[in-house]
């Protein structure tokens, strides 16, 4: 089974420049989760990447990515395989 979130956008505290650690930018997570056996809750999914992005003001985007992969694998340990994006769309 596979579930699919996209184009999930919310501000965050993310970024090693000094501008970026002051006030959050918006992030947009894309999401793609392979599973067997029980249901995976794209809800629980969604608010677990938008709870960590937010509470852990992250430096760097790779962090954010482990983090967040860990955590959700730890609650959901059916899944077989995350692909996750976070993209930054103002910073340029």
């Amino acid at each position: 089974m596979t579930i699919k979130i996209r184009e999930l956008a919310f501000e965050a505290i993310i970024g090693i420049l000094d501008f970026e650690r002051v006030a959050p930018q918006r992030v947009i997570v894309e999401c793609q989760i392979d599973y067997d056996g029980e249901f995976v809750d794209y809800a629980v999914v969604r608010e677990l990447i938008i709870h960590l992005m937010q509470q852990k003001c992250f430096g760097l985007i790779e962090e954010a990515l482990s983090e967040i992969i860990a955590a959700i694998k730890a609650h959901y340990p059916q899944i077989t395989r995350i692909t996750l994006e976070i993209a930054k769309p103002d910073i340029l």
